[in-house]
């Protein structure tokens, strides 16, 4: 046979890989463009019937193109055999339809050996679907050597399969074409190496290279392109383009960028638009949709569709939907259906179910049967896990082993946990150690943590230095600082510390504040210095209120106070009935004022 001409269009199918040009694939979508064809087909018949070449090739490639097999293959066998190279690209796609791959593949390879990039790629793939890897890389060199995107693209695919590091340049060869779906994976690789790097220098340039592709490809209709661009895009902080993308991924049938859609929609104080798309997600099986769906029924108080959402979760293989049942069913205090739930989640491998279950077991009195899932969860990364351990071995009495777990959980950011840990070395007397665990507590909101390194470093405050005329100059410490942290938080201890510091400084008014909090949420300190307070102010009545209510709570001094005030009136015997209950409460100074205040109205009521 003579060297094959290639005067006609190269018609490929979408088996392979759906072509990009619109000369391969493109068809007439309005009358207009049809009634041209049709003019165009009965023109090339004309020619073909006189014997034109080219004619029979593009009359075959369009009836090929419109799927009529069996009027296309004359011509194209008949346009063939002159010599057409496109023609026996265009016959190797027919007798692949029919379902003669190998016939087909020998065409292919003529119209590749003549110099065709179509059937060059045709054939590459051929071999690969064949097993024949070495055959197939050769071909779509060829393919992807003479420039045909789908070509870049297959090889690009077949050295990524056996891991050869040449994919990535090939990969970009083709996104640079416009392949929308090298664009995504090259996107993906990229971000792969990104994570690998995010230590490394070049961590962000690689990360904008990532978001070039994905735009690319997004733009281009990938709707998973789409869904991670939105990712990125709203990690950023970008909301609102974020949205548009997750939208348009969402409307291509994407459920993932439907779910992250309703969260973002969610985040917007919008919920009503947000269950309409967790709505269409949970449907199409996303599994995260559908937990969410049941979260925000839970709310709504409507648990038994709560429940029905989270069983769809749980059918779509998420095991959040199981413990989440789990969740619901110990709100409702259906003990034995939400251990049967976390059960089925701590064993499909979910660190917060075997926590809850843990937690279940031991309220139940279970302690042997607790300890492992604490254990499992723990190991799985759980850090309230981690610290209900250190819980349960400090009960036992089994300090180090208790350390040790809330030490995990510390440096982990448990805030209980690190606060357990600076009184431990508090005890220890590693008073460094100690403030570093009690500063990363008190700054995670802990008021008992807060309290307790104000007076780590109340101990350690300098005498307050004199003015020159011997007046005392207060200068604002920050262990006052960390007192009045912890005593905005309602941390009672703090409160009258920071009641006597006020006190200290003349500033009775902030002094009775605090001291009136601490005393009302049951400070029996507060309520005795607020009654020395009130009493320094002339209003002993109000003082005595204070006092028996501090006395009545165990304050030895309260009690000795309110003797004195009752001896003073002339109520001896109100007097002595204190002064008994001074003695017993102490401590041991009080105990033996009171007992000798006692005595004396004894004589005074027996003269």
């Amino acid at each position: 046979m003579d060297v094959m001409g290639d005067k006609a269009t190269l018609f490929e199918t979408g088996r392979f890989v759906q072509p990009s040009s619109r000369e391969d694939t493109d068809t007439p979508d309005d009358a207009g463009e049809i009634a041209d064809e049709a003019a165009e087909e009965l023109r090339q018949r004309l020619a073909a019937e006189a014997g034109d070449v080219e004619a029979m090739s593009v009359l075959g490639a369009m009836l090929l193109r419109r799927g009529d097999l069996d009027g296309a293959e004359p011509h194209l066998r008949a346009a063939t055999a002159a010599g057409d190279r496109a023609a026996a690209n265009n016959l190797g796609v027919l007798l692949h339809q029919r379902g003669y791959a190998d016939e087909a593949a020998g065409w292919w390879r003529i119209a590749a050996v003549a110099g065709s990039a179509a059937a060059a790629h045709a054939l590459g793939r051929h071999h690969r679907e064949r097993g024949d890897e070495p055959a197939a890389e050769y071909w779509l060199r060829q393919s992807t050597e003479q420039g045909h995107t789908l070509g870049a693209y297959a090889l690009a695919d077949l050295l990524e399969h056996r891991g050869d590091a040449g994919a990535e340049k090939w990969m970009r060869v083709a996104a640079e074409r416009g392949h929308r779906e090298a664009a995504y994976r090259l996107a993906r690789a990229l971000d792969r190496k990104a994570a690998r790097e995010a230590d490394g220098g070049n961590g962000v340039q690689v990360l904008d290279e990532v978001e070039q592709w994905y735009r690319q490809a997004a733009a281009r209709g990938h709707r998973r392109a789409a869904l991670h661009l939105g990712t990125i895009l709203e990690k950023r902080g970008e909301l609102k383009e974020a949205g548009r993308w997750y939208l348009t991924s969402a409307k291509d049938g994407e459920a993932r960028a439907a779910c992250a859609l309703g969260f973002l929609l969610r985040d917007a104080g919008d919920t009503e638009n947000a269950a309409v798309w967790w709505l269409r997600a949970a449907q199409d099986g996303d599994g995260n949709a559908a937990n969410a769906l049941g979260a925000l029924h839970a709310e709504r108080g409507e648990t038994q569709t709560a429940e029905r959402w989270y069983r769809a979760a749980m059918d779509a293989g998420d095991v959040n939907g199981a413990y989440n049942l789990g969740l619901l069913c110990a709100e409702q205090g259906r003990t034995a259906q939400a251990e049967q739930w976390y059960r089925r989640a701590a064993y499909a491998g979910h660190r917060e179910a075997a926590n809850a279950l843990a937690i279940l077991l031991l309220r139940g009195g279970d302690e042997t049967g607790a300890e492992p899932w604490f254990s499992k969860a723990a190991e799985a990364g759980s850090v309230d896990a981690a610290f209900n351990l250190g819980i349960l071995h400090a009960g036992r009495g089994e300090e180090q082993a208790a350390l040790r777990w809330y030490e995990r959980a510390a440096a982990a950011g448990h805030t209980e946990a690190a606060l357990q840990v600076g009184m431990a070395r508090l005890r220890d007397g590693d008073e460094q150690e100690a403030e570093r665990h009690l500063r990363c507590a008190a700054g995670g909101g802990s008021a008992e943590a807060a309290y307790r390194l104000a007076t780590v470093l109340d101990a350690r405050r300098p005498p307050e230095p004199a003015h020159e005329l011997g007046e005392p100059v207060h200068r604002r410490s920050e262990c006052e600082e960390w007192y009045e942290r912890a005593a905005s938080q309602g941390h009672r201890r703090a409160q009258v510390r920071v009641g006597m510091l006020a006190a200290a400084r003349g500033d009775v008014v902030e002094a009775a504040r605090w001291y009136r909090e601490a005393a009302e949420a049951g400070s029996r300190n507060g309520a005795f210095n607020l009654g020395l307070l009130l009493a320094r102010e002339g209003s002993e009545p109000e003082a005595a209120v204070w006092w028996t209510r501090a006395a009545d709570a165990g304050h030895g001094r309260a009690a000795l106070r309110l003797a004195l005030v009752y001896a003073r009136r002339g109520e001896l015997a109100e007097g002595q009935r204190w002064a008994d209950r001074a003695v017993a409460l102490g401590p041991g100074s009080v105990a033996e004022r009171a007992a000798r205040l006692r005595d004396a109205l004894r004589q005074e009521l027996s003269a």
